[in-house]
């Protein structure tokens, strides 16, 4: 490990993630380190495989055309708006980018603050909108959507459906189990997937499901109608530094203007920086190296 590295930050950053999970971060950092040729393992190192193992691996040389970039960047900068105005009942946004990771042509990365145990019906209603503001953004912006919205609709189909059949979070259903219970026998002699209620109870679940999505979508569209400004700035943010962190996003919807180096500024100075060093043609000292 290098001489600063904050082993309490990434401790911080990782609630909820098991040994297994931890020995992976540790070897991935070690290998990330070796590929850049470190002589540390550096917090980079440390804070990188710690995505991967959570969200997937970053792939940088996969090229997007500038449609597919311009509307993944709303998407991202919707959520990330959404995530932002709705704490403390959402999780710390952690990193929003347009890079490609496993998967998703982009990510909006959120990280617990310490381990969770149980969901509180302000944190189900905080994320369902939180996967809403994507696809809100990017129709607001490009007038269009796009099949990349999937995985945001199981989400908050999964969560919706678990409020009100296992968790009892609505007035029609009441505090009443209409999960799929594994300790009861199905019809096909196995287990799991028994329904103890009627076909009238199962038409209301599904619209108690539909009414829940159908309100919190419109409550989202209201919220970012309102913001268009600052989901236009982080997106525009993120063309331009293709990712950003929870700091840079705080600093934008306070009305701040990013002014860090982008990542052709920083080759851009390492190029100068190599040509000032290089020697001359006349050049006659070993000891100088470009």
């Amino acid at each position: 490990l290098g001489p600063v590295v904050d082993l309490l930050r990434l401790a911080k950053a990782t609630p909820g993630f098991s040994g297994a999970d931890l020995a992976a971060i540790i070897n991935e950092s070690a290998l990330h380190a070796t590929l850049a040729n470190k002589d540390f393992i550096e917090q980079d190192d440390l804070e990188e495989s710690r995505d991967k193992v959570r969200f997937g691996r970053a792939n940088k040389s996969r090229v997007m055309d500038e449609k597919d970039k311009t509307a993944t960047a709303y998407h991202e900068a919707g959520h990330a708006v959404v995530q932002h105005l709705l704490r403390p009942d959402s999780d710390p946004l952690h990193k929003v980018t347009v890079i490609p990771r496993g998967r998703a042509l982009g990510s909006t990365m959120t990280l617990p603050e310490k381990d969770r145990y149980s969901y509180s019906r302000r944190w189900c209603v905080a994320f369902i909108k939180m996967t809403f503001g994507g696809r809100i953004a990017e129709e607001m912006f490009t007038g269009d959507t796009n099949s990349g919205v999937s995985g945001d609709i199981r989400q908050a189909t999964g969560i919706a459906k678990r409020m009100i059949t296992e968790w009892g979070m609505n007035e029609k259903l009441g505090f009443v189990f209409y999960g799929d219970d594994d300790t009861k026998p199905n019809q096909i002699g196995g287990f799991g997937d028994a329904k103890s209620y009627s076909e009238d109870t199962a038409k209301l679940i599904d619209e108690e499901i539909k009414n829940l999505i159908d309100r919190l979508y419109e409550e989202t569209r209201q919220l970012l109608s309102s913001q268009r400004d600052r989901i236009e700035a982080i997106a525009q943010a993120l063309l331009k530094y293709e990712t950003l962190d929870g700091n840079d996003v705080d600093r934008i919807m306070r009305g701040d203007v990013l002014t860090k180096p982008t990542v052709s500024d920083l080759l851009e100075r390492e190029r100068k920086a190599a040509t000032l060093i290089a020697p001359g043609p006349n050049a006659t000292d070993p000891d100088i190296r470009p």
